[in-house]
């Protein structure tokens, strides 16, 4: 019973994580790509709908690190060792099931993060660099 409790809680982290990650696509690499797309005009309606996206912005350093330190520690949670599922069929069957949701969950929060970091701190030095 313990080992499905860490697990749900694992679950549950790594749901959080997922929305923490998406939140930097949102406040930092949204509007950088729109605004490179030349849509400029649905940035000012998105800001002027949703204003905290401008606070996220400024602070967008600390969203990243806090954001970045929970997927660090997501991923501790899911790869620790000394794991294990019940020895029971069906809990064992639903221990593996949320294992593998969690590491497809943490993963693709993963992919977001590096997606939202590289459009709101790399981006514009490769376009200066390259010359673009």
């Amino acid at each position: 019973m313990k080992k499905i409790l860490a697990n749900s809680y694992g679950q549950g982290f790594s749901w959080f994580t997922l929305f923490a990650s998406s939140g930097t696509l949102i406040c930092c690499a949204l509007p950088i790509i729109l605004v490179t797309l030349g849509m400029g005009a649905t940035v000012a309606a998105l800001t002027s709908a949703l204003p905290f996206l401008i606070v996220l912005s400024h602070h967008k350093i600390w969203v990243f690190l806090l954001s970045g330190l929970m997927l660090i520690f997501s991923i501790w949670i899911i790869y620790r060792p000394g794991q294990s599922c019940p020895t029971d069929p069906q809990q064992a069957q639903i221990c593996t099931i949320t294992k593998t949701w969690n590491k497809r969950i943490i993963w693709f929060s993963v992919i977001i993060w590096s997606i939202g970091f590289f459009a709101a701190f790399l981006a514009l030095p490769v376009r200066k660099y390259f010359g673009i």
